[in-house]
């Protein structure tokens, strides 16, 4: 392993090409413990050097956080939780699913059997070495009759998992999916030792957690023991939590932190001239929108949801609060990123007659919309539902915009008023997406969205192997939520961060947020 360890560095140092890596490790008979990671990515400019402490400024966090993955909720946990666990698979640069704690997988036809191999000699941070019964044990946690997950609804397909030995596991599923590998990288489901409880904290990580403190700080310090090689290159992380905006921007500027998620796209420009400072930007990471509750009137009747949907200016919320970064919403989250987009989908425009029009058939004139709204909601939700009362004031459509506390937001707003603002991450696959927030027994269906059709249509697409008819799947699938949904999408977000220039990284992911989600452990301080 002395010998592998010695020519990856030589890789990561470009002294040697990706073909000759290859060519030696499978001379030395080592291409199996090759991580497919290191293959993967782009050949550094120099090698990474370790130490230092990251200090992350993240918003997305609040007092109710928790270690348990199937309820995180938000930036700041999804953000946290890769330091400390690693799941089946993960998503690379290219949003390309990788091998992670597997070391490989076959799937037999129909795509309803799928074998994973596990790495051998993974340790756990309390000296456990990786299993089946680990992998076995973390996923049950989400499939109980009684889990609250919000990853129960995905991890529902699955109807056996089993144990083929102790470092390979058959998952039979219910119906067949060929994005199965994909369902394993979400962040909601990492894998900890079998014996212990998610709150506990416990993973193979490329950092041990040394203090949590739901709401204020996540602190981490380097594994020595970590499986992967040229990861986690930090002594120490510290990740603080910093719900405003002038605040996190003020701490990047101070010199308090080293990174920052969600600029503040007002001011971002005063970021882009400091010298010590980089501004970067990962397209199509999120969606913005406003889910109204369809079994609770008015937005029962989808007229009055097609009013408020015409009542919105799109275009002038993408220029004034996005500045740009992004792409106006259809009302349907399938991004222009997804191979399965509909480009032919005619966009549906601000048009306050078409909002009149369908407000009186929807016999809802006269009646005030409450929109509840924070800054948790979305990055600048605040200032969009102040533009939406303005745009749709122009068709006779009255919103009392009701600003709300950031702290406890997605618990005490999202999922129990009838309308709000809402965010969601950007899946690796459609039907990853469509599934998890608009199945009729999502845990997270946030619009409450029930539509026999589609629901029909989603599982028929999800087994569908002949590309052209799953196309079409997809295309009816937007439409449907376009013209019957119960969410207004606004736009398709690019998130903007930025960092002090004394960080390096190689190409950034765009699943999430800060190299998703995995910035502790993919980039490394110049100095």
């Amino acid at each position: 392993m002395l010998e592998l360890k010695k020519l990856e560095v030589l890789l990561l140092q470009g002294k040697i090409s990706r073909r000759e890596f290859v060519k030696r490790i499978s001379a030395l008979g080592l291409a199996a413990a090759v991580s497919p990671l290191i293959l993967s990515k782009p050949v550094f400019a120099g090698l990474p050097k370790k130490g230092g402490r990251l200090r992350i400024g993240c918003a997305g966090g609040a007092t109710t956080n928790t270690l348990d993955p199937g309820l995180i909720d938000d930036a700041f946990m999804i953000i946290a939780m890769p330091q400390i666990r690693n799941n089946l698979c993960e998503i690379d640069h290219r949003r390309k699913v990788v091998p992670e704690l597997a070391e490989s997988w076959e799937t037999k036809p129909g795509a309803t059997q799928w074998q994973f191999k596990l790495r051998k000699g993974v340790e756990f941070h309390n000296g456990k070495t990786l299993d089946a019964q680990d992998v076995i044990h973390s996923l049950n946690h989400h499939r109980g009759e009684k889990s609250k997950s919000a990853e129960k609804n995905l991890l529902e397909g699955i109807q056996e998992i089993k144990a083929d030995d102790k470092y390979t596991i058959t998952f039979t599923l219910k119906l067949g999916n060929a994005d199965f590998p994909y369902i394993l990288s979400g962040f909601r489901v990492p894998i900890f030792p079998v014996g212990t409880k998610p709150e506990e904290g416990i993973g193979t990580g490329g950092y041990i957690l040394e203090k949590f403190e739901p709401g204020v700080r996540f602190f981490t310090k380097r594994n020595p023991n970590y499986w992967k090689a040229g990861r986690a290159h930090f002594d120490e992380v510290e990740m603080i939590c910093i719900n405003d905006e002038q605040a996190r921007m003020s701490a990047l500027k101070s010199g308090q932190v080293d990174v920052i998620n969600r600029a503040n796209l007002k001011t971002v420009n005063f970021l882009e001239k400091d010298p010590a400072i980089n501004v970067f930007t990962e397209p199509h990471v999120s969606h913005y929108d406003f889910p109204m509750l369809m079994d609770v009137p008015p937005y029962d009747n989808n007229d009055v949801r097609l009013a408020l949907k015409y009542a919105i200016d799109r275009e002038q919320i993408l220029k004034i609060i996005l500045r740009g970064y992004g792409d106006i919403g259809n009302d349907h989250i399938i991004a222009p990123s997804y191979p399965y987009f509909d480009a032919d989908l005619p966009q549906r425009r601000y048009d306050p007659d078409k909002a009149k029009y369908h407000l009186k058939k929807g016999g809802a004139e006269g009646h005030t919309f409450t929109l509840h709204t924070s800054e948790s909601g979305f990055n600048g939700a605040v200032d969009a539902a102040v533009l939406y009362q303005q745009s749709a004031a122009k068709a006779g459509i009255k919103i009392d915009v009701k600003r709300e506390p950031a702290d406890g937001y997605w618990s005490n707003i999202w999922l129990k008023k009838p309308w709000c603002a809402a965010y969601w991450n950007t899946r690796p696959t459609e039907d990853w997406a469509l599934t998890f927030q608009f199945a009729e027994d999502a845990a997270w269906n946030d619009s409450h969205f029930r539509h026999a059709k589609f629901n029909k249509l989603l599982k028929e697409a999800r087994v569908e192997l002949d590309q052209s008819k799953r196309r079409e799947m997809y295309g009816e699938l937007q439409r449907i939520l376009k013209d019957e949904g119960s969410t207004i999408i606004v736009a398709f977000a690019n998130h903007i961060g930025a960092a002090s220039k004394k960080l390096r990284h190689d190409t950034i992911a765009s699943n999430f947020e800060l190299d998703g989600g995995r910035i502790a452990e993919r980039w490394w301080f110049n100095s």
